[in-house]
C-alpha cells in the first residue's frame, strides 16, 4: 500500500520510507532516516540524524526523534538511534542519538509506550514492553530491562540500570541500580519497597517463582545484613531459582552503587 504524506511535510530525498507509512502536516524527515512499513507519524514532528524506525510504530504530534545528544562532549561525530516495532510515542517525546565515546547508539526496543514529554537521552538502551508515563526522564547511558514501568515524573540518573519487571513510583529519583522485580518509591532518594508482585502475577509468574524472589528481597533488603553476606544467601537461593540467579547476576555486574 502506498504511503500517505501530507503536502506540507518536508521529506529529504535521501530518507527511506516504507510501505503504508503516514506522515502528518509540517513534519520534517531528515536525509539519513529510515521508517519501516506501517508506521504513523503525526504533525509537527522531527525525525533527524541517522535514525532507524521499525514497523507499525505510532508517533504522535510534536515528537523530536533522533536529535543531537545533549552532551557537551558531543562534537558532531556520526551516531545513531534505533527504534524497534510497534512502539507508541506520544506528544513532545524527545529521544536523542548516542555519543561518539558512549557507544554511539541509543536503542529503544519493541512494544513500548512512551507517554507525553518523556525524554530518552543519549546512549540509553530501553528493552521491550516498557511503559514510561508522562515526564519520565532517562539521563544518558541508562539501561532499562524489559517490562519496566516508570511512573510520572520519575527520573533516572546517568549510567544507572533498571532490571526487568521493576516498577518505579511517581516522582522517584533513581540514583543507583534497581535490581529486577523491585518496586521503588520516593523518599529523599528512591528506595526499595518490596518486589513488584502484582506485575509479576500479571506476567504469569507462579507462586513458587514469586516466593523465591521474595526470599531474595528479604535477604538483600531486610535487616542489617552487609552486602557481601547478603550475596552468600542469594547464591544459596539462586541454586533453585533461575529468577534469583538473574537477580544476583544483575547485582554482580553493576558499575553504580546498588540501590539499597
Amino acid at each position: 500500500m502506498a504511503s500517505e504524506i501530507h503536502p506540507s511535510a518536508q521529506i529529504d530525498p535521501g530518507a527511506r520510507i516504507g510501505a503504508d507509512v503516514r506522515i502528518g502536516a509540517f513534519t520534517v524527515i531528515g536525509a539519513d532516516v529510515e521508517i519501516g512499513d506501517g508506521t504513523w507519524i503525526g504533525s509537527h514532528c522531527s525525525v533527524t540524524g541517522t535514525t532507524r524506525i521499525g514497523r507499525d510504530n505510532r508517533i504522535v504530534g510534536h515528537a523530536a526523534i533522533g536529535g543531537d545528544p545533549q552532551d557537551k562532549k558531543y562534537h558532531g561525530e556520526h551516531t545513531t538511534l534505533e527504534i524497534g516495532d510497534r512502539n507508541t510515542i506520544r506528544e513532545f517525546v524527545t529521544i536523542n542519538r548516542g555519543t561518539g565515546d558512549g557507544g554511539s547508539i541509543t536503542r529503544v526496543g519493541d512494544d513500548n509506550w512512551l507517554l507525553a514529554y518523556v525524554h530518552v537521552a543519549h546512549d540509553c538502551i530501553v528493552g521491550n514492553g516498557c511503559v514510561f508515563s508522562n515526564n519520565a526522564t532517562l539521563a544518558g547511558h541508562v539501561v532499562v530491562g524489559d517490562q519496566v514501568i516508570l511512573s510520572g515524573f520519575a527520573g533516572v540518573h546517568q549510567f544507572c540500570r533498571i532490571g526487568a519487571h521493576a516498577f518505579i513510583g511517581m516522582g522517584a529519583f533513581v540514583n543507583g541500580d534497581v535490581p529486577p522485580f523491585l518496586m521503588v518509591a520516593q523518599e529523599k532518594y528512591a528506595r526499595a519497597r518490596g518486589i513488584n508482585s502484582e506485575g509479576l502475577k500479571r506476567r504469569g509468574f507462579d507462586a513458587t517463582r514469586i516466593a523465591a524472589i521474595k526470599r531474595a528481597y528479604r535477604a538483600l533488603y531486610m535487616g542489617e545484613t552487609k552486602l557481601d553476606e547478603a550475596k552468600v544467601e542469594l547464591a544459596e537461593i539462586a541454586a533453585g531459582s533461575e529468577d534469583v540467579r538473574a537477580f544476583l547476576d544483575f547485582i554482580e555486574r553493576g558499575e553504580r552503587p546498588l540501590l539499597r
